[in-house]
């Protein structure tokens, strides 16, 4: 699962590499947690945009902010049929921008962490999904997103059986949202 990552690419890399419209600025982070704000690339009447959204998806339907908590990953291979996922899966796609995560390998005298990231230390996505929710109280907007995960590959199994859906930048003209 993915708990913890790094996105210190500035703004303007980010907009290059993922062909973006826009990208505003924000400064490096080297742990970033769950509830923090992210940058994701998001289709928008057309285009590719850059927005920061919240890290634990908030289903439009929830009752407060909390079930964000539990939801900052979302397994492939039940986001479906989910209620918390179905809808976004349909229709709000992002990729969720990072140079590279943190995971821990469990061992008999505690946790190893590891970095995990590319080897040229290129920049990358996760695959993710979106919302919207609206908080009861306020009527504030949250847009909130989620990591999609799947079965670990062959070099991050001997450290953790899940791993994010990992996704090179797109070529330009390359559809990324389906």
């Amino acid at each position: 699962m993915c708990g913890r990552y790094v996105v210190k690419s500035p703004s303007a890399k980010l907009k290059v590499k993922f062909h973006l419209d826009d990208a505003p600025l924000f400064e490096p982070r080297y742990n970033v947690a769950p509830t923090q704000l992210v940058p994701a690339v998001r289709q928008e009447d057309g285009k590719r945009r850059l927005a920061m959204l919240r890290w634990g998806l908030i289903p439009s339907w929830a009752k407060d902010a909390k079930i964000g908590y539990r939801l900052i990953n979302a397994r492939a291979d039940g986001i479906a049929t989910k209620p918390s996922f179905r809808s976004a899966l349909k229709r709000r796609r992002c990729l969720i921008l990072t140079d590279g995560f943190y995971e821990w390998k469990k061992l008999d005298e505690g946790k190893q962490p590891y970095f995990i990231h590319m080897k040229d230390d290129e920049l990358f996505a996760f695959a993710g999904l979106w919302e919207s929710w609206h908080n009861p109280d306020d009527g504030e907007e949250v847009i909130s997103s989620s990591i999609i995960t799947t079965d670990a590959n062959k070099l991050m199994e001997p450290i953790h059986n899940r791993m994010p859906v990992i996704l090179r930048a797109p070529v330009l003209g390359q559809k990324v949202f389906q």
